[in-house]
């Protein structure tokens, strides 16, 4: 039995929006009158890392001792973080090329993400995802908003794929997303573009780069040598 598809993570793994979202969150914070050192700015930005929506925002309530809602929090951080990505949402360096090797090698490819509907489709919008992926963009809400480490998007994604998650190589760069793929009996490939290199210290494979991954020769190997 051998590899037959890969599943990618969306932000920092194939898009460079990491960046958008730090700034929305570090927004949120400040327009609430709170200023965060650099460390902490740092410390809040690993934690989140990873995390779908709901939770960064539990997560930023909590810390910020907020009265307003979750909810409330979500659709601000989303509609700052959509606003920035006009900016400067790319393709991480790598991927287009990646994504060809993989067509040829005539790979079954999609995306399981923690974003929502509204981020997914303005990626979509931006990049023209669907031309890369099809009908294979699977979000958060796919899935009844159970984010990662929870594997349920990564076994959707593998069932609309119609492959068994073990022939499948999914490739993160967040912990949340690793423990998310290897739950779902995925091989995965930590890449960190993201520039946070320990979280993906449990990856079976870990690159810094798309070029790094010999993508030939994980699929010349039986999956039970690996």
């Amino acid at each position: 039995m051998k590899y037959r598809a890969i599943i990618f993570d969306m932000d920092g793994t194939i898009v460079n929006t990491e960046h958008l979202w730090h700034k929305a969150t570090a927004t949120l914070i400040a327009k609430r009158g709170i200023s965060l050192s650099a460390q902490d700015q740092q410390t809040l930005h690993q934690q989140l890392s990873g995390l779908d929506v709901y939770q960064s925002c539990a997560v930023i309530k909590q810390l910020i001792s907020s009265t307003e809602s979750v909810t409330e929090l979500i659709a601000e951080k989303t509609a700052l973080a959509l606003s920035f990505y006009q900016e400067n949402i790319a393709f991480i360096d790598g991927f287009i090329d990646f994504h060809h090797k993989a067509t040829q090698l005539k790979l079954k490819l999609g995306v399981a993400t923690n974003a929502n509907d509204a981020t997914l489709l303005l990626t979509k919008k931006y990049l023209s995802l669907d031309s890369f992926f099809g009908n294979h963009l699977y979000g958060i809400s796919s899935v009844s908003n159970v984010g990662k480490p929870n594997p349920a998007i990564y076994l959707h994604a593998a069932q609309q794929l119609q492959v068994e998650p073990r022939q499948c190589i999914a490739i993160e760069d967040s912990a949340n997303g690793i423990k998310a793929a290897k739950n779902a009996g995925m091989l995965c490939i930590g890449i960190t573009t993201s520039g946070n290199p320990h979280q993906t210290q449990h990856a079976d494979i870990i690159v810094d780069t798309y070029n790094r991954i010999d993508l030939r020769r994980l699929l010349e190997l039986p999956i039970e040598e690996l």
